[in-house]
Formats: C-alpha cells, structure tokens, sequence
C-alpha cells in the first residue's frame, strides 16, 4: 500500500509507516505537480492534516479516481472537498495508531 501526507502528519505518516505502508510526506503547498511527483497516480490513500491544504484532495482525485481521501484534522473541512472526502477523523477522538490500523485494514 502506498500513502501520501500532506501537512503536519500528526504522527499518522508513522503510524502508516508501522502498519508497512509505504510513506511519501508532503508539507507546504500540494500542487497538483508536486502531488504527481510525490506519485499520487499509483497511490491507494491520500491523507491531509492541515485543512489549509485541502485542495489537494479533488486535485488529487483527478489524478487517480480510486483514491481513498482522509482528513485528519481537528479543524473543519471546507465545504468544497466534503464530495470527494472518504473518512475525517480528528486526532483528539482517535490516535494515529488507530486511524492507520483502520485504514490499512479496509
């Protein structure tokens, strides 16, 4: 399984790490180029912990339809992303652990 973060990962890029999810970590702005070079066309899991890059997720979506799209985040997800958005969980109700246990077991 391979994952890209986007943002502070929050310790979920670990986590993903431990459950042998190949990891690709992305912080500042996640344009659509930099999200190709990051290789979001062969990837299964998007995760976004900073809501101010939430753009990333429909431009990412556009790359690789079959995208599972995860916000982890205690903010509010702009209204925008809420159609392409499979899973918001906010860190304070569920550790990394957990949340990447879960995704790689789905």
């Amino acid at each position: 399984m391979k994952a890209i973060v986007v943002g502070s990962d929050a310790g979920i890029a670990d986590a993903l790490e431990a459950e042998g999810v190949e990891v690709t970590r992305l912080e500042g702005v996640a344009s659509g180029e930099r999200l190709e070079d990051a290789g979001v066309a062969d990837a299964d899991l998007l995760v976004v912990t900073d809501v101010g890059e939430a753009t990333a997720i429909p431009v990412a979506r556009e790359h690789n339809p079959d995208l599972k799209t995860v916000a982890y985040t205690g903010d509010g997800v702009p209204e925008f992303v809420k159609g392409v958005l499979d899973l918001t969980v906010d860190p304070a109700l569920l550790d990394a652990a957990a949340v990447a246990e879960e995704l790689v077991g789905a």
